[in-house]
């Protein structure tokens, strides 16, 4: 069942105060902190600059694709609450929760149920199980097919292409949380309206279950 959302791909003060003072806030705030193929890659000086912003009832999340030591040194004292890890492999995963402290939202690129099962083996270390496509910086979906008849113990984010103004109750039996980034954007930019109708759709459906 759908309970909350994670607004990804935050790159300007406008797009983040907006959310943030929104009455229905996300849950999950995201961040693009290493991959520069994003164009919402967020550079580290402005980085340091958009998470000094009093977050309030949201968490910041730091997106890294297989960080190394380099980055992962120039963000450990910025005020994250989370890093989203893709390619990284469990003893990875465990090294830098341990080191940094922070809780890991482990990403799982899906193309066949071989990825899927990949889920298992970060059981001990991940707090959140993340489901996206192969992807990465574009917008691209999955067969949730895959995941929708499996139990998981941990909460289930969903990402992969989708869109601002989705019936939610396509997804309600995959996901705990929704995920969302390009489907909030007009002309690889984040769109306010769109924003606006996606917060209330979630918060509405919320309400309705």
């Amino acid at each position: 069942m759908i309970k909350d959302c994670k607004i990804c791909g935050i790159s300007d003060l406008n797009t983040l105060n907006y959310i943030i003072n929104h009455k229905f806030p996300p849950r999950f705030i995201g961040f693009i902190c290493n991959y520069i193929k994003s164009p919402r890659y967020v550079k580290s000086n402005k980085l340091k600059e958009l998470i000094k912003t009093n977050k309030k009832n949201s968490q910041f999340v730091a997106v890294l694709v297989k960080p190394d030591e380099e980055i992962l040194e120039k963000i450990k004292n910025l005020n994250f609450d989370y890093y989203q890890l893709y390619d990284c492999t469990t003893s990875e995963t465990l090294y830098i929760k341990k080191k940094y402290n922070k809780k890991i939202i482990s990403a799982f690129t899906i193309k066949d149920h071989i990825d899927v099962e990949k889920y298992k083996l970060y059981k001990d270390v991940a707090d959140i199980y993340l489901f996206d496509s192969k992807g990465y910086e574009k917008s691209m979906s999955f067969k949730h097919s895959l995941i929708e008849n499996i139990k998981f113990e941990k909460e289930v984010m969903l990402a992969g292409n989708i869109h601002f103004n989705e019936n939610l109750e396509n997804y309600s039996k995959i996901a705990d949380i929704i995920d969302i980034s390009g489907g909030l954007e007009t002309s690889g930019i984040k769109d306010i309206s769109k924003i606006e109708t996606f917060l209330n759709n979630i918060n509405n459906f919320k309400n309705e279950t």
